[in-house]
């Protein structure tokens, strides 16, 4: 898959590894086996001892783990500054990160906070136009930048609510940076994946009742997992990838195309 895919030695920032069930780890995963070199960022100290752990589980290195905090633009600025002197040059970026106060998922949409609404728009979509403003003075020999996002940017979702409005401006944003970022030889995309039981979706109630509809309802009959969405996560930032940009590319099963 290594040659293939010819990202071996490429420098791959992957951002929102959680734990081991975080889609950003089923990326990590599907990289690691094509050769590339893997810079983490972390939020705070916890997580980062988290993701070493984990990566001591698992028996891998990380080129760089990076403290970053999306929601402070020095600490996004200071991030990259420290992947580009370390590694010299970014070929791809992962960017998988969104999150939502509890309490604006808990009730009717309409009842969303104004606090609320700002910081799931300001985790969950601008961040990915700040890490792209940051990473793309390194990112001087083209490349890839992916983001995830949901179904729910596109239609109601039961208990989705203020996340789904955020997604869809994470995808608006995606496309008016691929437009941006295009002349530069840097494609933007977004992954639409399927329900996966990650720890973000612990926090949309409904989420049993999603993967049994699913189940029922996509052309496949089953949801899709985690290596599914690293593979295709991968794909996208390879070589196989250089004609797609601006894109929502669908793992789920084929659910969304069913009414």
């Amino acid at each position: 898959m290594g040659d293939l895919l010819k990202l071996e030695e490429k420098n791959i920032v992957v951002m929102g590894v959680a734990n081991e069930r975080s889609l950003a780890w089923g990326v990590a995963k599907s990289l690691y086996e094509t050769g590339a070199n893997l810079i983490f960022t972390n939020r705070q100290e916890r997580s980062r001892a988290k993701l070493e752990r984990l990566l001591e589980k698992e028996e891998r290195e990380a080129r760089l783990i990076v403290q970053c905090d999306v929601n402070d633009d020095d600490s996004v600025k200071s991030a990259f500054r420290q992947i580009g002197e370390e590694v010299g040059t970014i070929h791809g970026v992962v960017h998988s990160l969104a999150f939502a106060k509890g309490d604006d998922l808990k009730d009717d949409f309409i009842h969303t906070s104004r606090d609320g609404y700002a910081f799931a728009q300001d985790t969950s979509a601008y961040s990915l136009v700040a890490v792209a403003r940051e990473a793309r003075p390194y990112m001087t020999e083209g490349g890839a930048i992916i983001t995830m996002t949901y179904l729910g940017a596109e239609r109601v979702l039961d208990g989705y609510n203020v996340m789904g409005v955020a997604k869809a401006a994470l995808e608006a944003s995606m496309r008016y940076l691929a437009n941006d970022l295009g002349p530069d030889g840097i494609r933007v995309n977004a992954i639409s994946a399927g329900a996966i039981r990650t720890l973000a979706a612990k926090g949309v109630p409904s989420f049993n009742q999603i993967l049994h509809q699913v189940e029922e309802t996509a052309p496949l009959k089953r949801n899709v997992n985690q290596r599914e969405v690293g593979d295709m996560t991968t794909a996208l930032l390879s070589n196989m990838g250089t004609g797609v940009t601006g894109e929502v590319l669908y793992v789920d099963g084929g659910y969304h195309i069913m009414g």
